[in-house]
Formats: C-alpha cells, structure tokens, sequence
C-alpha cells in the first residue's frame, strides 16, 4: 500500500486538523507538507469552505492535486480552475430550508452554491462564520436565492440549539431527503442526501490518474466521520471527537495545535520507506 510515495495522497479536514485553534497552518505543518511532496506525495485538503473562500489559502498550500469542498459536493482542481465534480441538493431542499427558518428564526443561514455565498439569515453566529472564510457574500431573502445548483445549505446557532434543529429535520422527515451533519458546535449543515467527504472520496478514486492511489485521510469531526471510514488508511488529531477516534486507523498524539498533520506525515514517510 505504500511502496511508492508518489502515489499516496494525503486529505486533510482544515478547521480542528490543519488550522490550529488561531485558524493557521503552523510551521511544523506546513515544514511537512513540503517535504512530503518534495518527496513525491500528493497533499491536498478536504473543507466544507467554498472555492472563493478556500482562495486565501493558496498562497500558503501548493495544492497541485484537486480539492474537495463544500463538505463533498464539488470536486475542484485549482490549478486548471475546473469544477470536476459536483452534487447539488434536490430543489425541494429550498422549501425545507424555509420551513426550518420559520421554525427557528433566530438561526444565521447561507446557501452555497458554486458561484458564491448567499447569506439569508445574518446573525451574530452567521457573521462569525462569514468573518472565518474571509469572504465578503451577497445577501439575500431565502425564497428569493435562485433554485439550482445549491450545494449546502449552512446554519449557524447557539450549540444548545443545534439538537433542537436536528430534531426538528426528524420530525418533519427532512432527514429522509437530505443530510444534515454538524461541521462545529454551532453548525449544522444540509447536503445532498448520501453525500460527504467519504463520498466525495470515492468520486476522487475515479479522477483519471488517481485510480490506483493510496488515500490518507485526516480530520476531527462529524463531517470528517465517512472519509476516515472511505480512506485506505483513516486518521484524526488528539483533539478529534471521541467518535471520530473510534473510527480512525490511527489516533495521532498531537492535537492541530501540536502539528498534528506533520506527525502523520511523518508516519507516512516512514511507511513508505520501510515498504
């Protein structure tokens, strides 16, 4: 499995894995990154962050593989500027995103598509997440966000109001047309019924050149969960959830703060030499 680096890629989760607790890559990570692709390994990341707002991290990561966003329902290659993949939501997912609102109006809200950010609902709790992707999105009332190409649908709330909303998909059979999946305490996010990270994962596996890989992949989190299980090899920080450790091939014992991402690197590299 890893007799040659140069086909192993690494997938790593951003927020709780590769970014630390001030949202930035620390030296000791972005040290490994370059080293494992000096040598001949593939990085790139896997975020629930748009294409426009995953830009700022550009001038730090030399991603030369495709990157998978919005928690697995694109696919995009930054260095062509191609989208090789998408997924969107069904359109009776914009009837229930309103319903949900008028449910629990005091939840923040945006939808996501492949153009940009529509902020429908701008809380307290959606300006944070506005100010953490560094984007500057249109607003706009949610019956009047054009139908099609929703890709997710984020919304944002107090944490002890999270349950509350995920309860309430169940109770009105949301949960049967879409899947709903915290990506923070304060997140709840809508995606395209059987769709995540590990899904998107399997599209990958496809992408021409990349059939025969070995795939690594780490994060922390309930949106991390299926592409630890997708994975050759499934990994996650000590700061991961409990759940999360559960389902990793590997618990790391340096948490995003640490260098955690380096650790496994250096697994990686390790492996490879001794295969």
């Amino acid at each position: 499995m890893f007799e040659d680096i140069s086909k192993v890629i690494l997938l790593s989760d951003m927020d709780g894995t590769l970014l630390n607790s001030k949202k930035q890559i620390t030296d000791t990570d972005r040290a490994a990154i370059e080293r494992f692709q000096a040598l001949g390994g593939h990085f790139t990341v896997a975020t629930g962050r748009t294409i426009q707002s995953f830009e700022q991290f550009l001038s730090i990561l030399d991603l030369r593989s495709p990157v998978i966003m919005y928690n697995g329902a694109a696919i995009h290659d930054y260095s062509s500027g191609e989208t090789l993949y998408t997924q969107p939501l069904p359109q009776e997912c914009k009837a229930m995103a309103i319903e949900l609102l008028a449910a629990m109006p005091e939840a923040g809200g945006e939808v996501l598509k492949a153009e940009g950010t529509y902020v429908f609902s701008n809380t307290e709790y959606q300006k944070l997440h506005t100010k953490l992707c560094g984007i500057v999105p249109e607003f706009a009332e949610l019956p009047d966000i054009e139908e099609g190409g929703w890709l997710k649908v984020l919304f944002s709330m107090a944490p002890e109001d999270i349950p509350h909303m995920e309860l309430l998909t169940r109770q009105l059979g949301f949960d049967k047309k879409a899947d709903f999946v915290r990506s923070a305490d304060i997140f709840l996010e809508m995606l395209p019924p059987g769709v995540s990270k590990g899904s998107a994962l399997t599209e990958y596996r496809k992408l021409p050149g990349y059939e025969d890989f070995t795939f690594v992949a780490v994060g922390d989190f309930d949106n991390d969960l299926e592409m630890i299980k997708a994975a050759d090899v499934g990994a996650c920080p000590a700061n991961a959830e409990d759940n999360v450790k559960a389902a990793a091939d590997i618990v790391l014992t340096h948490t995003n703060d640490e260098g955690a991402v380096a650790e496994l690197i250096e697994h990686i590299i390790k492996l490879t030499a001794e295969g």
